[in-house]
């Protein structure tokens, strides 16, 4: 391995470290009714933790387990129960990265091990695990080193079973083993899952009685089960509106179905000796079936994105970048909030494992695919839900780091005067009469408060669009350029927060779209759903207005649409003016960000291009352009 790539080992293995110690310290620097909140919640709990249908949803050998415990954990044990997760977390990604299918390249064997625990470290079934000291990590981690590291031997089943007696939906393990021909870990899997269960019965019998019997696996315990957390088949049928005898048939038939379905693809995908694969469509499977899916199971959907799917270069990175972003984000960051898109966006999880578990078409390695997809070419058209993923997470980004960006009043309301001044220098302060002019026709502030709503998102992605459908040479360049002006943009926020004249007190600046100043209101001067009124230096409606003229002057076919594209821009910096949201030197800054986001693009552009080919040494020479490329194998989990 060559210096850069030791280099990004190092810093991997450095993030890594970074994020456990983050989580860590963040937890344990919470007051003690607010960490660890299933663990205290269960320890301390008075007789059965059934009871009432009680707040613990896992079965008695789990319940068995916390025994020792004591009923009020102090500081140590919360300290000590927080590493025991981060441990866990360790080596599940330690483990899922030795299960990568071989042969591995030397580079993708020293990058995957960090690499898997920095993607587990940032996804929401981890942090919830650390949040709330839930244990459902550890049978996860028991199955897979138990059909991982040890096959086809008994004790291999043994761990197994010991998984599935903390977590009983892994059973579904148990007929993965005897299809996958490792019938001896199959009868281990059983004989340990009935031992530790025995074992358990005999010790809480009550315990035993009501989670077997009164609530077959679980169902009607812990959390309300049409919960958006149950991320289940029952769960969603139950959120659709579903109940009664009608619900509990469809549920049964459907998880038969992803059942049958699901271990028909894993003994394919064993046999072919994608083992982790194979783990994880079962692990999905389970999932789905489950009756209450806690969110921690959500990690089989990360360990799905070990698949390789797609037949282009630019198909191939759809499948792990969705997995994980499934598993990081809330479904609601993914899917636009509208409330006929809510049952996608509350069920984007179960979704992604019934993708796994049932409908993607992972390639085989056998296929001349798998080495070999087909070259895109920087001339190709990029995977049209790639983009719209990586779109519509750029958004949630940006309006995150934009709403926290804030500085305080005081702060803004100087900067506003400062930049006030330099305008009255330059004989450039020509935002009051505009405003002024402006408000006292109704409909033009009407039309200017449209146009300032609508046409900052919906021009940029009609352009987008266009190059994706008509120009998709020229797309990857420009979405690099829109992106990186957004990130200079949003580093101008946070250098400098400025209030805009229409928060600027005393100076008779008018909003015209809240009406009069009312510094007592928190609602005033929210113009948008974005918190942060402060985010004025630089102007990224002029910004990106900008860009889109760019683009159009590069790219549109008649002279005459090359020219009125600038009207954008200057029509743009009339109405952020017009409006009270800007100052003349915000649309400045606009400029000069879209400049930096031009250079910065063309210099990755350049760097991307003397970036040489390294063919994998597992697959042998390289193919002639426009054929089949040759890919090293994918560093990820």
């Amino acid at each position: 391995m060559n210096v850069r790539g030791r280099w990004a080992v190092g810093a991997l293995w450095l993030l890594a470290g970074f994020l456990a110690v983050r989580e860590a310290v963040t937890l344990l620097r919470r007051p003690a009714g607010e960490r660890l909140t299933a663990l205290h919640t269960w320890l301390g709990a008075d007789g059965s933790r059934y009871d009432g249908g009680g707040p613990f949803p896992d079965p008695p050998f789990s319940a068995l387990s916390l025994e020792p415990f004591p009923d009020d954990p102090g500081i140590a044990l919360d300290a000590a129960w927080t590493v025991g997760i981060l441990l866990l977390v360790a080596a599940l990604g330690l483990v899922a990265a030795r299960g990568l299918p071989a042969p591995v390249a030397a580079r993708t064997a020293w990058l995957a091990p960090p690499a898997a625990l920095c993607l587990l470290l940032v996804s929401r079934p981890v942090r919830e695990a650390l949040a709330e000291g839930r244990p459902g990590l550890l049978p996860v981690l028991l199955v897979l080193a138990g059909w991982l590291l040890v096959p086809g031997q008994r004790r291999g089943g043994v761990l197994i079973g010991v998984g599935a007696a903390l977590q009983p939906v892994l059973l579904l393990f148990v007929p993965l083993l005897a299809l996958a021909g490792r019938r001896r870990g199959a009868a281990g899997a059983a004989g340990a899952f009935a031992a530790c269960t025995a074992v358990a019965w005999a010790a809480l019998p009550g315990d035993s009685v009501t989670y077997w019997a009164r609530h077959p696996a679980g169902a009607g315990l812990g959390d309300a089960p049409d919960g958006v957390d149950n991320q289940s088949l029952h769960g969603a049928l139950l959120r659709l509106g579903l109940t009664g005898p009608g619900e509990r048939a469809l549920f049964l038939a459907l998880a038969a179905a992803v059942c049958v379905l699901a271990l028909r693809r894993a003994v394919r995908y064993a046999r072919d000796d994608q083992a982790l694969l194979a783990a994880a469509v079962v692990g999905c499977a389970a999932l789905a079936v489950t009756p209450v899916a806690g969110e921690h199971q959500q990690v089989w959907i990360l360990l799905a994105a070990a698949g390789r799917a797609g037949r282009r270069t630019a198909d191939r990175p759809v499948w792990p970048v969705f997995a994980a972003l499934v598993v990081t984000f809330e479904g609601t960051v993914l899917v636009p909030t509208m409330d006929s898109l809510a049952p996608i966006g509350e069920n984007f999880p179960l979704i992604a494992a019934l993708l796994a578990a049932c409908a993607v078409r992972f390639l085989p390695r056998a296929s001349d695919l798998w080495a070999r997809p087909v070259v895109a070419g920087p001339a190709g058209r990029p995977n049209l839900l790639l983009e719209l993923l990586l779109i519509r997470v750029g958004y949630f980004v940006y309006s995150w780091t934009r709403g926290r960006a804030a500085g305080d009043r005081a702060t803004a309301e100087a900067h506003g005067h400062h930049v006030l001044d330099i305008q009255r220098f330059l004989r450039i302060d020509v935002e009051y009469d505009l405003n002024r002019a402006v408000a006292q026709s109704r409909w033009l502030a009407d039309a200017m408060d449209f146009y300032y709503h609508t046409f900052h998102f919906a021009v940029p992605l009609t352009i987008l669009g266009w190059l994706l459908v008509r120009h998709p040479a020229a797309y990857r360049g420009a979405r690099r350029a829109l992106a990186f002006t957004t990130l200079f943009g949003l580093a101008g926020f946070w250098l400098y927060p400025l209030a805009p004249p229409r928060l600027m007190p005393g100076l008779g600046f008018i909003d015209t779209a809240n009406g009069p100043q009312d510094f007592d209101d928190p609602r005033y001067g929210v113009l948008t759903g974005i918190s942060n009124p402060y985010a004025a230096m630089p102007s990224l409606h002029v910004g990106w207005s900008l860009w889109c003229a760019l683009i159009l002057w590069r790219m549109a076919p008649q002279r005459w649409s090359r020219v009125a594209g600038f009207a954008y821009p200057l029509l743009t910096s009339v109405v952020v003016m017009g409006t009270a949201n800007h100052y003349l030197l915000d649309a400045v800054g606009g400029v000069i960000v879209v400049a930096g986001g031009f250079a910065a693009s063309r210099a990755v552009g350049r760097a991307l291009a003397l970036q040489p080919a390294v063919p994998s040494p597992a697959a042998g020479p390289g193919p002639e352009p426009g054929r089949r490329a040759e890919e090293r194998l994918p560093e990820r989990v």
